[in-house]
């Protein structure tokens, strides 16, 4: 059994991390462009981008509003520690904003960014971190009654718990680190 959500967040570092050919379902998964370590060569950014429209895929670019104007994307990705209000004047290009915080103040500053969804991380323990806290269900389900934007949970999230998700309280999640090193987890969303 799967936890069915409506939308599914998938956040890669290269265009090489997703074969768009895999996905099925159109208008479900929304994929971030999150590039901090080489640069990709542009075109093929644009034929990724294009190819994502094509499939009815939302494309958002992780803290680079230039980038975004140039690929004509869906919207901008702010991560927890983009803190800059300036971001407020891409509205005028119809930009969905999304962003991630780790606590309640991030949350609420992402709120007056703009953000329509923010990701709340960690919800479970990361493989990459063993001592690194993290909320569970419990504690999500709490921030998420008590905030009234979306939230959506990030970190952790693999094979061995997503049926856990049956019972966190949102409409969709966000996946990392497992798009790249856990392929499974792609396998079974699709």
């Amino acid at each position: 059994m799967f936890a069915f959500k409506k939308k599914y967040f998938l956040i890669i570092e290269s265009i090489k991390d997703i074969n768009l050919r895999n996905i099925k379902k159109h208008n479900k998964y929304s994929i971030i462009y999150r590039n901090k370590q080489y640069k990709e060569n542009f075109n093929e950014l644009l034929k990724f981008r294009k190819e994502c429209r094509l499939k009815i895929i939302d494309f958002y670019v992780a803290n680079n509003i230039k980038l975004s104007i140039q690929l004509n994307s869906d919207g901008i990705y702010l991560s927890s520690y983009n803190k800059i209000f300036s971001i407020l004047n891409i509205k005028r290009f119809n930009f969905k904003i999304i962003g991630s915080a780790h606590n309640y103040k991030e949350i609420f500053l992402k709120m007056k960014q703009g953000c329509s969804c923010i990701f709340l991380s960690k919800l479970f323990l990361v493989d990459y971190n063993l001592k690194a806290p993290f909320l569970d269900v419990i504690k999500f389900n709490n921030y998420s009654n008590s905030i009234q934007g979306k939230l959506a949970p990030l970190g952790g999230i693999k094979i061995s718990n997503l049926n856990k998700l049956k019972i966190v309280d949102c409409d969709s999640f966000a996946v990392l680190s497992g798009v790249k090193k856990k392929p499974a987890i792609i396998d079974r969303l699709f």
